[in-house]
């Protein structure tokens, strides 16, 4: 009879136990349905004649971004609508698509898949991390601050630059490939009508020591973004904004040619000028140049 009760006794502490993981599982289960995970993606695309710096300086971003997928090169630069389904087929509703153009240009095309808006860049003064060997460090895969600049608030289309790099560069909450620490920030300033990108390593003050402060030392990569245009869907549709001062590179190539041309053209009418003057300016000949010469 001792024998008995006890293997009851044994059996029905099992099937608590057994209740009790299954009422914690589902418990979990609830905890992670409440908890949504807003899920964003970001498409790396690259155009077809991409140099080595540009190609670094995708990949000093990729480094930044843990919520990131990655395509092979475009060849059709013309038919950027292709990149909405290439974006569909890597589940992603945000894209940086690299453009590169003529003598080295890089534009940057900043869009948010698949009904818009997308902002194009004119991208200045690169330099990689490979270039730069600063100081700085931050662990991969960490969650970055971003800052903004108050300029950004004063003008609608800025307004929405900000949104747009807050979705993209912003890590979302509880990724996978994310890690819950903060140990760098994206600075992103407005001086003379260009974007600033700038990546700062954050230094916590240690309560152990004395006088000690948070500080910021440079990680890298730099860069300038110059806002061309911004069209209402992704790669097409209305343009909401255009800068009308903004001149492209190869329009200033094109003035410089004439400017050189039209500086060769002077020198040739200043040459026919002078042909003209020695023309009419002969000298009669002298009746007495012959007499001394017996």
């Amino acid at each position: 009879m001792s024998s008995s009760s006890s293997e009851g006794y044994q059996e029905n502490s099992s099937s608590d136990e057994s209740e009790e993981q299954l009422s914690k599982r589902e418990e979990r289960s609830l905890k992670q349905r409440k908890m949504k995970r807003t899920k964003q993606k970001v498409l790396f695309l690259p155009s077809r004649g991409i140099t080595t710096r540009q190609r670094h300086l995708m990949k000093d971003l990729i480094s930044l971004i843990p919520h990131y997928k990655k395509d092979s090169k475009l060849k059709a630069k013309n038919k950027l609508k292709m990149i909405n389904e290439i974006c569909q087929i890597n589940s992603c509703n945000n894209c940086l698509f690299f453009e590169s153009r003529k003598n080295n240009e890089l534009y940057l095309w900043a869009a948010k898949v698949p009904r818009g808006p997308s902002i194009r860049f004119h991208v200045l003064n690169i330099h990689t991390m490979s270039e730069l060997n600063m100081i700085g460090n931050c662990l991969n895969g960490s969650r970055p601050i971003l800052t903004f600049d108050k300029a950004f608030d004063s003008q609608p289309h800025y307004k929405l630059a900000k949104e747009l790099f807050c979705q993209i560069f912003a890590t979302p909450k509880r990724h996978p490939c994310s890690k819950p620490f903060v140990d760098h920030t994206l600075s992103f300033t407005l001086i003379n009508d260009k974007i600033w990108f700038r990546n700062y390593q954050i230094i916590w003050k240690d309560p152990k020591v004395k006088d000690s402060e948070t500080r910021l030392v440079e990680i890298g990569p730099r860069f300038v973004l110059k806002m061309v245009r911004i069209m209402a869907g992704s790669f097409s549709g209305v343009t909401i904004y255009k800068d009308g001062a903004w001149v492209s590179p190869n329009e200033k190539r094109i003035q410089l040619k004439k400017e050189k041309q039209q500086k060769y053209q002077k020198k040739l009418l200043e040459r026919q000028k002078q042909r003209k003057r020695k023309t009419k300016n002969i000298l009669p000949k002298n009746e007495l140049q012959d007499v001394f010469k017996d």
